[in-house]
């Protein structure tokens, strides 16, 4: 299926506090990271069952995804940012995730520096 056939889910400005970075204080001290997620899948199934349980649940995949940073201490945006899409797709009916991690102050005169990836389920 493309994602052009594909419902999105979106998940957006989801703050969390935690650990990344190179530098000394960065591997101290907890700094806010700015996460934006579309999940790409196919809605109808729920939308006709009325059933969380034909549902992507995005409530689960935040607050896995909430855990994951919060739990984990990495340096790079790089690896952060497809760990999170690898928890998203952790859900079959997952398709594809485009997502997006950011450390909000992190560069002088700028509000915010990240990256975005998109990563497809492989069949």
């Amino acid at each position: 299926m493309d994602t052009n056939d594909l419902d999105q889910i979106l998940i957006k400005d989801l703050s969390v506090s935690g650990i990344i970075g190179i530098n000394p204080d960065e591997r101290t001290t907890p700094q806010e990271i700015l996460v934006n997620a579309v999940l790409f899948t196919d809605t109808r199934p729920a939308a006709s069952s009325d059933d969380i349980g034909d549902a992507v649940n995005y409530r689960t995949i935040t607050k896995k995804m909430i855990a994951h940073i919060e739990a984990g201490e990495p340096m790079l945006v790089e690896r952060l940012v497809e760990e999170l899409a690898d928890v998203c797709l952790a859900d079959d009916r997952v398709k594809t995730v485009t997502i997006s991690v950011e450390k909000p102050g992190a560069l002088r005169h700028a509000r915010s520096v990240g990256i975005r990836i998109t990563r497809s389920r492989v069949e």
